[in-house]
């Protein structure tokens, strides 16, 4: 006999578990389902904690590479990506066990796996093992969160074309990387890549970065972008990428008609999520 619950929150992430949690204080029996395997959804896993993470770890990398311009001699400094990641990976970790343990503690009964309607009040939940659970809900809140968005005609592999979460999880430094998307996504990236050796152009569509932030403070963080040694190209709308053996290339179009490329070793797509 399937597990009746007052209400089933399908998604672990920010809106899901905070919704789940709040439920369960006000007496309600409540479960939440979670296909990625963790909680915390995008912002934990492959957003804003880990990009933060390698934000604060490639500055310090940045830091001890230029301290003899301040009369302190460090010798040769050296990076190890491998024990990067797992620093960052380390951090996402403890985060998303203390939300599993903030669930536990509230009473709200957690579902690793992929959930779906079999009626209105029936959910299917799916493991990794494929083995299906049945559980019934009165009310079933939605919180399945987004997805990162491609360019038309442009598939994201995670190889070659990455979205955020494949930049997050590059095994080597590429030599040259191309941000297609002047967002606050793809510059943070761009950023880390950049501090770690990487040699950075953005392409972006309009005439400044950071789109709906005050111009003047773009500008200024456009200046300490192009200090870090990115490059910026600014109403340059993409046509197409096309791959070769060292990686892509980026053909784009200007305000003016002229046409541009950009050859690299990956291109980060940064252009928004649905």
């Amino acid at each position: 006999m399937s597990e009746k619950f007052k209400v089933v929150v399908i998604g672990g992430g920010p809106g899901g578990y905070v919704c789940a949690i709040r439920l369960a204080q006000l007496g309600l029996k409540t479960a939440c389902i979670e296909s990625r395997g963790s909680l915390g959804g995008t912002c934990l896993n492959v957003g804003c904690i880990p990009s933060k993470s390698l934000l604060n770890l490639s500055e310090e990398f940045n830091k001890v590479q230029n301290l003899s311009s301040k009369g302190i001699e460090v010798g040769e400094v050296k990076l190890n990506l491998e024990k990067m990641m797992k620093s960052k990976d380390k951090a996402v970790t403890i985060l998303t066990k203390g939300v599993e343990f903030l669930l536990k503690k509230n009473k709200v009964t957690y579902y690793k796996g992929t959930g779906s309607f079999k009626s209105q009040n029936e959910i299917i939940i799916k493991d990794d093992q494929n083995k299906e659970t049945t559980i019934e809900a009165e009310k079933t809140v939605i919180a399945t969160g987004s997805l990162p968005v491609s360019l038309p005609g442009i598939e994201i592999d995670e190889k070659v074309i990455l979205s955020s979460t494949g930049a997050l999880k590059l095994d080597k430094v590429p030599k040259k990387m191309v941000v297609v998307g002047g967002g606050y996504i793809g510059l943070e990236m761009g950023s880390v890549w950049s501090r770690l050796g990487a040699e950075v152009q953005v392409v972006e569509y309009l005439d400044h970065i950071t789109p709906g932030m005050d111009k003047e403070i773009s500008s200024e963080f456009m200046k300490i972008l192009k200090k870090q040694g990115i490059k910026f190209n600014m109403q340059n709308k993409v046509e197409a990428i096309q791959n070769n053996k060292s990686g892509a290339v980026v053909l784009t179009v200007d305000k003016d008609g002229n046409k541009n490329k950009f050859e690299c070793n990956v291109v980060l797509i940064s252009v928004g999520r649905k």
